[in-house]
Protein backbone atom coordinates (compact mmCIF):
# COMPACT_ATOMS: atom_id res chain seq x y z
CA UNK A 1 0.00 0.00 0.00
CA UNK A 2 1.19 3.57 -1.05
CA UNK A 3 0.73 6.30 0.87
CA UNK A 4 2.15 9.70 1.36
CA UNK A 5 3.41 9.31 4.75
CA UNK A 6 5.08 5.73 3.31
CA UNK A 7 6.47 7.98 0.82
CA UNK A 8 8.50 9.80 2.93
CA UNK A 9 9.50 6.69 5.25
CA UNK A 10 11.14 5.22 2.04
CA UNK A 11 12.71 7.85 0.44
CA UNK A 12 14.34 9.22 3.83
CA UNK A 13 15.54 5.47 4.26
CA UNK A 14 16.82 5.12 0.79
CA UNK A 15 18.48 8.47 0.86
CA UNK A 16 20.43 8.65 4.62
CA UNK A 17 18.99 4.88 6.50
CA UNK A 18 21.07 5.17 9.15
CA UNK A 19 19.53 8.65 10.31
CA UNK A 20 17.87 8.62 13.59
CA UNK A 21 14.42 9.59 13.31
CA UNK A 22 13.31 8.96 16.82
CA UNK A 23 15.87 8.79 19.96
CA UNK A 24 14.54 8.67 24.13
CA UNK A 25 15.55 11.59 25.95
CA UNK A 26 16.66 10.09 29.41
CA UNK A 27 17.32 6.56 27.71
CA UNK A 28 19.66 5.03 24.86
CA UNK A 29 16.97 3.61 22.62
CA UNK A 30 16.21 4.98 19.10
CA UNK A 31 15.34 4.28 15.60
CA UNK A 32 16.81 4.96 12.67
CA UNK A 33 15.27 5.85 9.33
CA UNK A 34 15.77 2.28 7.91
CA UNK A 35 14.89 0.34 10.92
CA UNK A 36 11.36 2.40 10.76
CA UNK A 37 10.90 1.09 7.16
CA UNK A 38 11.79 -2.38 7.84
CA UNK A 39 9.22 -1.96 10.98
CA UNK A 40 6.52 -0.75 8.79
CA UNK A 41 6.55 -3.68 6.56
CA UNK A 42 6.68 -6.12 9.40
CA UNK A 43 3.70 -4.36 10.62
CA UNK A 44 1.34 -4.41 7.71
CA UNK A 45 2.27 -8.28 7.62
CA UNK A 46 1.02 -8.80 10.74
CA UNK A 47 -2.17 -6.70 10.37
CA UNK A 48 -2.72 -8.82 7.42
CA UNK A 49 -1.96 -11.64 9.32
CA UNK A 50 -4.37 -10.88 11.98
CA UNK A 51 -6.93 -9.86 9.77
CA UNK A 52 -7.36 -6.46 10.34
CA UNK A 53 -8.41 -4.72 6.90
CA UNK A 54 -6.87 -1.89 5.64
CA UNK A 55 -8.96 1.42 7.29
CA UNK A 56 -9.81 -0.50 10.42
CA UNK A 57 -9.30 0.75 14.12
CA UNK A 58 -6.10 -0.16 15.93
CA UNK A 59 -5.70 0.96 19.73
CA UNK A 60 -2.33 2.36 20.83
CA UNK A 61 -1.18 2.58 24.56
CA UNK A 62 2.30 1.94 25.31
CA UNK A 63 4.67 2.95 28.12
CA UNK A 64 7.34 4.28 26.70
CA UNK A 65 6.76 7.13 23.89
CA UNK A 66 9.40 5.97 21.33
CA UNK A 67 7.28 2.56 20.76
CA UNK A 68 3.91 4.86 20.99
CA UNK A 69 5.27 6.86 18.44
CA UNK A 70 7.09 4.56 15.85
CA UNK A 71 3.72 2.71 16.42
CA UNK A 72 1.70 5.78 15.53
CA UNK A 73 3.78 6.29 12.37
CA UNK A 74 3.34 2.40 11.51
CA UNK A 75 0.10 1.89 11.63
CA UNK A 76 -0.96 5.20 9.70
CA UNK A 77 1.35 3.92 6.85
CA UNK A 78 -0.14 0.39 6.95
CA UNK A 79 -2.97 2.17 5.94
CA UNK A 80 -5.26 1.98 9.21
CA UNK A 81 -6.42 4.14 11.18
CA UNK A 82 -4.58 4.58 14.51
CA UNK A 83 -6.62 5.34 18.12
CA UNK A 84 -4.13 6.75 20.34
CA UNK A 85 -4.83 6.26 23.99
CA UNK A 86 -4.16 7.51 27.45
CA UNK A 87 -2.22 4.71 29.01
CA UNK A 88 -2.84 6.19 32.61
CA UNK A 89 -6.58 6.57 31.95
CA UNK A 90 -9.45 5.02 33.79
CA UNK A 91 -10.65 1.53 31.51
CA UNK A 92 -14.18 3.21 31.11
CA UNK A 93 -12.77 6.19 29.61
CA UNK A 94 -10.13 4.12 27.24
CA UNK A 95 -13.30 2.00 26.30
CA UNK A 96 -15.58 5.13 25.42
CA UNK A 97 -12.82 6.29 23.02
CA UNK A 98 -12.25 2.79 21.81
CA UNK A 99 -16.57 2.76 21.30
CA UNK A 100 -16.33 5.95 20.04
CA UNK A 101 -14.22 4.95 16.75
CA UNK A 102 -15.79 1.53 16.33
CA UNK A 103 -18.97 3.24 15.58
CA UNK A 104 -17.39 5.84 13.13
CA UNK A 105 -16.91 2.21 11.31
CA UNK A 106 -14.20 1.58 9.09
CA UNK A 107 -12.43 4.07 6.91
CA UNK A 108 -10.99 3.86 3.50
CA UNK A 109 -7.82 5.24 4.49
CA UNK A 110 -5.34 5.36 6.95
CA UNK A 111 -5.18 8.46 9.79
CA UNK A 112 -5.82 8.82 13.41
CA UNK A 113 -9.01 8.69 15.24
CA UNK A 114 -9.23 11.41 18.75
CA UNK A 115 -11.72 11.82 21.06
CA UNK A 116 -11.73 15.66 22.27
CA UNK A 117 -11.09 16.36 26.12
CA UNK A 118 -14.51 17.62 26.25
CA UNK A 119 -13.41 20.49 28.46
CA UNK A 120 -15.64 22.96 26.55
CA UNK A 121 -18.86 20.60 26.10
CA UNK A 122 -19.63 17.14 24.94
CA UNK A 123 -16.24 15.07 24.10
CA UNK A 124 -16.32 14.89 19.81
CA UNK A 125 -14.98 12.04 17.56
CA UNK A 126 -12.58 13.08 15.15
CA UNK A 127 -11.31 11.46 12.10
CA UNK A 128 -7.94 12.41 11.00
CA UNK A 129 -7.20 11.02 7.07
CA UNK A 130 -3.80 10.38 6.27
CA UNK A 131 -3.62 12.87 3.55
CA UNK A 132 -4.41 15.92 6.50
CA UNK A 133 -2.04 14.39 8.77
CA UNK A 134 -0.15 14.73 5.54
CA UNK A 135 -0.94 18.13 4.43
CA UNK A 136 -0.99 19.46 7.81
CA UNK A 137 2.77 18.08 8.55
CA UNK A 138 4.23 19.57 5.65
CA UNK A 139 2.98 23.07 6.59
CA UNK A 140 4.30 22.61 9.59
CA UNK A 141 7.56 21.41 8.58
CA UNK A 142 7.75 24.37 6.06
CA UNK A 143 6.51 27.13 8.40
CA UNK A 144 9.08 26.17 10.89
CA UNK A 145 11.92 25.24 8.15
CA UNK A 146 12.64 22.01 9.64
CA UNK A 147 15.43 20.49 7.69
CA UNK A 148 17.21 16.83 8.02
CA UNK A 149 19.57 18.66 10.42
CA UNK A 150 17.48 19.48 12.84
CA UNK A 151 16.62 17.72 16.49
CA UNK A 152 13.19 18.47 17.78
CA UNK A 153 12.08 17.82 21.38
CA UNK A 154 8.52 17.03 22.63
CA UNK A 155 7.58 15.52 26.01
CA UNK A 156 4.06 16.38 25.52
CA UNK A 157 1.30 13.55 25.78
CA UNK A 158 1.35 11.45 21.99
CA UNK A 159 -2.12 10.55 22.72
CA UNK A 160 -2.46 14.52 21.68
CA UNK A 161 -3.10 16.10 18.52
CA UNK A 162 -0.05 18.12 19.07
CA UNK A 163 2.36 15.60 19.67
CA UNK A 164 0.97 13.25 16.97
CA UNK A 165 1.82 15.96 14.38
CA UNK A 166 3.78 18.68 14.93
CA UNK A 167 6.13 16.24 16.79
CA UNK A 168 5.92 12.86 15.19
CA UNK A 169 4.86 13.42 11.78
CA UNK A 170 6.05 16.96 10.85
CA UNK A 171 9.63 15.50 11.64
CA UNK A 172 9.13 12.92 9.62
CA UNK A 173 8.19 15.06 6.60
CA UNK A 174 11.26 17.11 7.12
CA UNK A 175 14.01 13.72 7.38
CA UNK A 176 14.68 15.33 11.09
CA UNK A 177 15.17 13.46 14.89
CA UNK A 178 12.78 14.15 17.47
CA UNK A 179 13.94 13.41 21.45
CA UNK A 180 10.65 12.29 23.00
CA UNK A 181 10.39 12.10 26.59
CA UNK A 182 7.50 10.70 28.84
CA UNK A 183 7.19 13.80 30.92
CA UNK A 184 8.50 17.52 31.85
CA UNK A 185 11.09 18.15 34.27
CA UNK A 186 12.11 21.43 34.55
CA UNK A 187 15.52 20.59 37.04
CA UNK A 188 17.52 18.43 33.86
CA UNK A 189 15.64 20.61 31.13
CA UNK A 190 18.20 22.44 29.77
CA UNK A 191 20.83 20.37 30.54
CA UNK A 192 18.80 17.29 28.29
CA UNK A 193 18.51 20.31 26.31
CA UNK A 194 22.21 20.67 25.72
CA UNK A 195 22.99 16.81 25.49
CA UNK A 196 20.83 16.02 22.21
CA UNK A 197 21.62 19.93 20.82
CA UNK A 198 18.56 20.19 20.27
CA UNK A 199 17.02 23.16 17.49
CA UNK A 200 13.94 23.52 18.82
CA UNK A 201 11.24 22.39 21.24
CA UNK A 202 7.44 21.35 21.18
CA UNK A 203 6.28 23.47 24.29
CA UNK A 204 3.16 24.29 25.95
CA UNK A 205 2.55 27.99 27.92
CA UNK A 206 2.30 26.06 31.30
CA UNK A 207 6.39 24.23 30.53
CA UNK A 208 7.25 28.33 29.11
CA UNK A 209 5.28 29.41 32.33
CA UNK A 210 7.75 27.07 34.95
CA UNK A 211 11.21 27.88 32.88
CA UNK A 212 10.43 31.32 33.50
CA UNK A 213 11.03 30.51 37.63
CA UNK A 214 14.43 30.93 39.36
CA UNK A 215 17.18 29.51 37.08
CA UNK A 216 18.40 25.94 37.61
CA UNK A 217 22.33 26.71 37.16
CA UNK A 218 21.71 24.35 33.93
CA UNK A 219 23.55 25.88 30.71
CA UNK A 220 21.81 28.42 28.79
CA UNK A 221 20.27 27.16 25.43
CA UNK A 222 23.37 27.33 22.43
CA UNK A 223 21.94 25.42 19.70
CA UNK A 224 17.91 26.03 19.83
CA UNK A 225 16.38 28.11 17.08
CA UNK A 226 13.09 28.45 18.37
CA UNK A 227 10.35 27.20 21.26
CA UNK A 228 7.01 26.76 19.79
CA UNK A 229 3.69 27.93 22.08
CA UNK A 230 0.66 25.50 21.47
CA UNK A 231 -2.34 24.60 23.21
CA UNK A 232 -3.36 27.48 25.01
CA UNK A 233 -2.51 31.13 24.57
CA UNK A 234 0.45 32.32 25.99
CA UNK A 235 0.49 36.11 28.24
CA UNK A 236 2.37 38.28 26.69
CA UNK A 237 4.18 39.10 29.95
CA UNK A 238 5.37 35.08 30.21
CA UNK A 239 6.65 35.46 26.52
CA UNK A 240 8.97 38.29 27.56
CA UNK A 241 10.13 36.88 30.67
CA UNK A 242 11.34 33.87 28.53
CA UNK A 243 12.40 35.33 25.91
CA UNK A 244 14.58 38.17 28.13
CA UNK A 245 15.70 35.07 30.57
CA UNK A 246 16.75 32.83 28.05
CA UNK A 247 17.41 34.83 24.49
CA UNK A 248 15.42 32.38 22.30
CA UNK A 249 12.56 33.21 20.14
CA UNK A 250 9.01 31.91 21.14
CA UNK A 251 6.79 31.10 18.26
CA UNK A 252 3.58 31.52 19.57
CA UNK A 253 0.73 29.43 17.51
CA UNK A 254 -3.26 28.14 17.52
CA UNK A 255 -4.00 25.23 16.39
CA UNK A 256 -7.26 22.38 17.21
CA UNK A 257 -8.01 18.37 16.86
CA UNK A 258 -10.47 19.51 13.96
CA UNK A 259 -7.36 20.55 11.93
CA UNK A 260 -5.35 18.18 12.38
CA UNK A 261 -3.47 20.79 14.74
CA UNK A 262 -1.92 23.75 13.32
CA UNK A 263 -3.83 26.82 12.22
CA UNK A 264 -1.54 29.94 12.91
CA UNK A 265 1.69 30.75 13.71
CA UNK A 266 3.90 33.40 14.09
CA UNK A 267 6.55 33.39 11.57
CA UNK A 268 10.35 32.77 12.20
CA UNK A 269 11.78 35.90 10.61
CA UNK A 270 8.71 38.67 12.18
CA UNK A 271 7.17 39.91 12.43
CA UNK A 272 6.01 38.44 15.76
CA UNK A 273 3.73 40.25 17.61
CA UNK A 274 3.33 39.17 21.21
CA UNK A 275 -0.30 38.08 22.12
CA UNK A 276 -1.19 36.86 18.64
CA UNK A 277 -1.45 33.64 17.56
CA UNK A 278 0.09 34.21 13.91
CA UNK A 279 -0.97 34.32 10.48
CA UNK A 280 -2.98 31.34 9.03
CA UNK A 281 -1.12 28.39 7.80
CA UNK A 282 -2.21 26.06 5.03
CA UNK A 283 -5.70 27.03 4.93
CA UNK A 284 -8.74 29.81 5.21
CA UNK A 285 -9.29 31.95 8.00
CA UNK A 286 -12.11 34.01 8.76
CA UNK A 287 -13.64 35.87 11.48
CA UNK A 288 -17.05 36.73 11.45
CA UNK A 289 -20.84 38.63 13.20
CA UNK A 290 -24.02 36.81 13.05
CA UNK A 291 -26.34 38.58 11.07
CA UNK A 292 -29.90 38.09 10.27
CA UNK A 293 -29.06 35.61 7.18
CA UNK A 294 -26.19 34.05 8.89
CA UNK A 295 -22.87 35.75 9.24
CA UNK A 296 -21.04 38.53 7.70
CA UNK A 297 -17.25 39.39 7.54
CA UNK A 298 -15.65 41.47 10.40
CA UNK A 299 -13.56 44.39 10.03
CA UNK A 300 -9.57 44.25 11.02
CA UNK A 301 -9.74 44.69 14.81
CA UNK A 302 -13.68 43.70 15.82
CA UNK A 303 -13.69 40.26 17.96
CA UNK A 304 -16.63 37.96 16.18
CA UNK A 305 -16.31 34.55 15.52
CA UNK A 306 -12.83 32.55 14.30
CA UNK A 307 -14.09 29.79 11.22
CA UNK A 308 -11.96 27.77 9.35
CA UNK A 309 -11.14 25.25 6.06
CA UNK A 310 -9.01 23.86 4.32
CA UNK A 311 -7.15 20.17 3.02
CA UNK A 312 -6.20 19.90 6.55
CA UNK A 313 -9.67 20.67 8.18
CA UNK A 314 -12.59 18.07 8.93
CA UNK A 315 -15.52 18.20 6.69
CA UNK A 316 -18.09 16.02 9.18
CA UNK A 317 -17.58 15.04 13.06
CA UNK A 318 -17.01 11.22 13.55
CA UNK A 319 -19.60 11.84 16.19
CA UNK A 320 -23.81 10.46 15.31
CA UNK A 321 -25.56 14.06 16.04
CA UNK A 322 -22.61 16.23 15.50
CA UNK A 323 -24.33 18.83 12.89
CA UNK A 324 -24.56 22.71 12.42
CA UNK A 325 -20.82 23.11 13.18
CA UNK A 326 -19.64 22.92 9.73
CA UNK A 327 -21.44 24.23 6.53
CA UNK A 328 -21.74 23.22 3.26
CA UNK A 329 -19.13 25.39 2.13
CA UNK A 330 -16.39 23.73 4.67
CA UNK A 331 -16.32 26.38 7.21
CA UNK A 332 -15.71 24.97 10.29
CA UNK A 333 -17.00 26.84 13.48
CA UNK A 334 -14.37 26.55 16.22
CA UNK A 335 -16.03 28.23 19.04
CA UNK A 336 -12.77 30.68 19.55
CA UNK A 337 -13.51 34.69 19.85
CA UNK A 338 -10.84 36.69 18.22
CA UNK A 339 -9.89 39.60 15.50
CA UNK A 340 -7.86 39.82 13.18
CA UNK A 341 -5.01 42.93 12.39
CA UNK A 342 -4.66 45.08 9.27
CA UNK A 343 -1.47 42.26 9.03
CA UNK A 344 -3.53 39.23 8.85
CA UNK A 345 -2.55 38.48 12.28
CA UNK A 346 -4.75 36.63 14.62
CA UNK A 347 -5.46 37.62 18.40
CA UNK A 348 -7.55 35.19 20.21
CA UNK A 349 -10.11 36.85 22.91
CA UNK A 350 -11.24 33.21 24.20
CA UNK A 351 -13.96 30.88 23.51
CA UNK A 352 -17.55 32.60 22.88
CA UNK A 353 -19.19 29.90 25.78
CA UNK A 354 -16.61 31.60 28.12
CA UNK A 355 -17.51 35.19 27.38
CA UNK A 356 -18.87 36.72 31.21
CA UNK A 357 -21.54 38.93 31.16
CA UNK A 358 -21.91 41.48 34.02
CA UNK A 359 -24.82 43.43 33.75
CA UNK A 360 -24.79 43.67 29.52
CA UNK A 361 -21.19 44.38 29.75
CA UNK A 362 -19.03 41.86 27.88
CA UNK A 363 -15.90 40.53 29.28
CA UNK A 364 -13.33 38.50 28.18
CA UNK A 365 -11.62 36.27 30.39
CA UNK A 366 -8.26 36.31 28.85
CA UNK A 367 -8.36 40.69 28.92
CA UNK A 368 -8.10 40.45 33.05
CA UNK A 369 -6.09 37.26 33.25
CA UNK A 370 -3.21 38.92 31.01
CA UNK A 371 -3.38 41.72 33.42
CA UNK A 372 -2.94 39.60 36.84
CA UNK A 373 -0.27 37.68 35.10
CA UNK A 374 1.60 40.98 34.60
CA UNK A 375 1.13 41.83 38.05
CA UNK A 376 4.55 40.77 40.49
CA UNK A 377 4.03 37.41 42.34
CA UNK A 378 1.21 35.67 39.83
CA UNK A 379 2.79 32.45 38.31
CA UNK A 380 -0.49 32.01 36.61
CA UNK A 381 -4.16 32.98 36.42
CA UNK A 382 -7.63 32.28 35.47
CA UNK A 383 -10.78 34.22 35.53
CA UNK A 384 -14.09 32.45 35.16
CA UNK A 385 -18.04 33.83 35.97
CA UNK A 386 -20.55 33.68 38.97
CA UNK A 387 -23.78 34.12 39.56
CA UNK A 388 -25.17 36.98 40.34
CA UNK A 389 -28.61 37.96 41.70
CA UNK A 390 -28.24 41.13 40.30
CA UNK A 391 -25.74 41.49 37.45
CA UNK A 392 -26.10 38.03 36.08
CA UNK A 393 -22.63 37.40 36.39
CA UNK A 394 -19.56 38.73 37.79
CA UNK A 395 -15.90 37.57 37.10
CA UNK A 396 -14.14 35.48 39.85
CA UNK A 397 -10.16 35.33 39.34
CA UNK A 398 -7.90 32.30 40.64
CA UNK A 399 -4.29 32.77 40.70
CA UNK A 400 -1.41 30.32 41.38
CA UNK A 401 1.26 32.67 43.30
CA UNK A 402 4.80 32.33 42.62
CA UNK A 403 7.34 30.96 45.77
CA UNK A 404 8.33 34.01 46.25
CA UNK A 405 4.84 34.99 47.64
CA UNK A 406 4.78 35.82 51.50
CA UNK A 407 0.95 35.29 51.78
CA UNK A 408 -2.19 35.12 50.34
CA UNK A 409 -3.58 38.45 52.09
CA UNK A 410 -0.78 40.30 51.12
CA UNK A 411 -1.10 39.36 47.28
CA UNK A 412 -4.60 39.34 46.86
CA UNK A 413 -4.54 42.92 48.26
CA UNK A 414 -2.00 43.72 45.98
CA UNK A 415 -3.50 42.55 42.93
CA UNK A 416 -6.96 44.19 44.28
CA UNK A 417 -5.35 47.46 44.57
CA UNK A 418 -3.75 46.79 40.93
CA UNK A 419 -6.58 46.29 39.14
CA UNK A 420 -8.39 49.28 40.58
CA UNK A 421 -5.74 51.48 39.23
CA UNK A 422 -5.38 49.60 35.63
CA UNK A 423 -8.90 47.97 35.15
CA UNK A 424 -12.45 49.03 33.83
CA UNK A 425 -14.81 48.61 36.90
CA UNK A 426 -16.54 45.94 35.28
CA UNK A 427 -13.68 44.14 34.65
CA UNK A 428 -12.26 44.13 38.20
CA UNK A 429 -12.56 40.64 39.72
CA UNK A 430 -15.61 40.71 42.46
CA UNK A 431 -13.02 38.00 44.21
CA UNK A 432 -9.43 37.10 43.98
CA UNK A 433 -8.60 33.53 44.97
CA UNK A 434 -5.23 32.03 45.75
CA UNK A 435 -4.96 28.18 44.80
CA UNK A 436 -2.01 26.28 44.85
CA UNK A 437 -2.53 24.81 41.11
CA UNK A 438 -5.56 25.30 38.24
CA UNK A 439 -6.91 22.34 37.15
CA UNK A 440 -5.10 21.38 33.75
CA UNK A 441 -5.81 18.83 30.99
CA UNK A 442 -3.09 16.14 29.75
CA UNK A 443 -1.15 19.27 28.04
CA UNK A 444 -1.41 22.09 30.22
CA UNK A 445 -4.45 23.77 29.23
CA UNK A 446 -6.59 25.03 31.63
CA UNK A 447 -10.01 23.01 31.95
CA UNK A 448 -12.01 26.21 32.63
CA UNK A 449 -15.32 23.85 32.68
CA UNK A 450 -14.07 22.24 35.81
CA UNK A 451 -12.74 25.70 37.13
CA UNK A 452 -16.18 26.80 37.08
CA UNK A 453 -17.91 24.36 38.15
CA UNK A 454 -15.70 24.82 41.63
CA UNK A 455 -16.59 28.27 41.02
CA UNK A 456 -19.85 27.78 40.86
CA UNK A 457 -20.38 25.61 43.97
CA UNK A 458 -18.32 27.50 45.94
CA UNK A 459 -20.87 30.59 45.42
CA UNK A 460 -23.92 28.74 46.05
CA UNK A 461 -22.45 27.84 49.44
Amino acid sequence: MTTMIRDWIRQHAARNGDACYLREGTGTAALSYAELERSIVAREEHLDGAGIAPGASVAVSLPDPLSYAAALVGIVAAGRVAVPLDPAAPAAERARVLTLAESAGVSDTGGIFLCTSGSTGTPKGILLREDQLAHVAAGIAAHHRLTPADRGYCCLPLFHVNAEVVGVLSTLCAGACLVLDAKFSRSRFWSLIAEHQITWINAVPAIITLLTLEPTGDPQPQHVRFVRSASAPLPPATLERFEKAYEVPVIETYGMTEAASMITANPLDGPRKAGSAGVPVGLELRVTRPVQDGSAPCEAYETGLVQIRGRGVIRAYASPGRTGLIDQEGWLVTGDLGYLDHDGYLFLAGRSDDVINRGGEKIYPRDIEDFLLAQPGVLSAAVVPVPDEILGERPVAYIVPTDAVESAVSITAALHQACKAGLPRHKRPSEILVVEQLPLGPTGKLARRRLRELAEARAAG
